[in-house]
């Protein structure tokens, strides 16, 4: 801070955009992770990338029954959401400490 108060703008400035720097790499970390999640105690496995899209979906031939396919589904959305929770909190890993450090600054929306 100057005498009287008033904030270094070119300081706050020149650290908004360090933090932008540091948010947009976390992002790109977050595109190229890859976190995996189960189902019927592995039967179904789900992988999705840090930022929650679906990579892959593995489905073990003994989860496949003709006779009932509600069960395969159901495995199948399990697997796909307990990935995207693993991705959450890759997520929450990797921005939340970069978000905090946004949310003191004054004219940001966090």
């Amino acid at each position: 801070m100057i005498p009287g108060g008033q904030p270094n703008m070119q300081a706050l400035l020149q650290q908004a955009q360090k933090m932008q720097q540091d948010l947009a790499a976390a992002q790109q970390e977050l595109a190229e992770a890859e976190v995996e999640g189960s189902a019927g105690s592995g039967l179904v496995k789900a992988t999705v990338t840090g930022a929650g899209e679906l990579r892959s979906l593995v489905i073990d031939p003994k989860a496949v029954d003709p006779e009932d396919t509600e069960t395969l589904a159901d495995l199948v959305v399990a697997a796909v959401h307990n990935a995207n929770e693993a991705a959450q909190k890759l997520q929450q890993t990797k921005l939340g400490p970069l978000t905090e450090g946004l949310s003191g600054m004054p004219g940001l929306p966090f």
